[in-house]
């Protein structure tokens, strides 16, 4: 009885045959398993026209190196790679795995992820789409083969400096919002907003409308005594705690005054 073979192109040794051979076919199954578990691969869309095509990949029987059998895969190129058309990739109906898998093509194209035929769903990269995705194939009964995107993976959202935040469940980022190692900044007039304890209320520290020249508040270094209050001491916008007794005139001539002038 000849030797079988999984989707994935590891071989299946029936007892009796190749003789003088199960080492180096033995070690030939593990380094399958090896790329199949952790294995790295990039895969060249097919770049033929200007249409839409197909880039099928296939297994290699008792063989390593096949894309269909790596567990990380980059479509395109590293550089990455030109494409002039939405492209498709293809994997056999009886294939089940799943994989970490990058969009790395360059253009305003679609790149789809499915199976080479079937009713069953698919995982597709639009065209501004370039990150990542961990994607599960179920052959099911090979009518309806299925393709899951795994949700939780995606890239930085935003430009650089940008704050990541939750965006729908996916990272966002704003360009009012901004962080350049040292600083934070604020922008569009957005207020810093400090809740209370029950989350429904908030003190806001706000900048004016127009800005004539950027300025920073430095705050003093203790908590100031009882009845003083924040001025500025050096004209450079640190603070310090002055008496507010030093501010004008007294209580007791406050009410004089207002006694006698009314």
């Amino acid at each position: 009885m000849a030797s079988t073979y999984t989707p994935l192109g590891v071989e299946l040794m029936a007892t009796g045959e190749n003789a003088g051979t199960w080492g180096t076919k033995t070690n030939t199954n593990l380094n399958i398993f090896e790329q199949i578990s952790g294995g790295y691969k990039v895969q060249t869309l097919n770049a033929a026209g200007t249409g839409a095509n197909t880039t099928a990949l296939a297994v290699s029987d008792g063989s390593t190196g096949a894309t269909l059998a790596t567990r990380v895969i980059i479509l395109g190129a590293e550089s990455p790679q030109t494409i002039a058309g939405n492209k498709i990739v293809t994997i056999p109906l009886d294939v089940e795995n799943f994989y970490f898998i990058k969009n790395s093509t360059s253009g305003s194209y679609t790149v789809q992820f499915k199976y080479a035929s079937g009713s069953g769903d698919s995982v597709t990269w639009t065209a501004s789409d370039k990150g990542w995705k961990i994607i599960y194939a179920t052959a099911n009964d090979g009518t309806n083969p299925d393709l899951a995107e795994v949700s939780g993976l995606t890239d930085a959202g935003g430009s650089d400096t940008q704050v990541q935040f939750n965006n729908s469940g996916a990272l966002g980022g704003s360009a009012n919002l901004t962080w350049d190692g040292n600083n934070l900044f604020i922008g569009a007039e957005g207020d810093l907003r400090l809740g209370d304890n029950s989350g429904g209320e908030y003190v806001g520290i706000d900048a004016p409308a127009t800005v004539g020249s950027s300025y920073t508040i430095t705050l003093p270094n203790a908590v100031g005594a009882s009845s003083t209050a924040l001025v500025t001491t050096d004209g450079s916008g640190t603070l310090g705690w002055t008496s507010t007794s030093s501010f004008g005139i007294s209580t007791g001539k406050a009410i004089a005054m207002a006694i006698v002038f009314g």
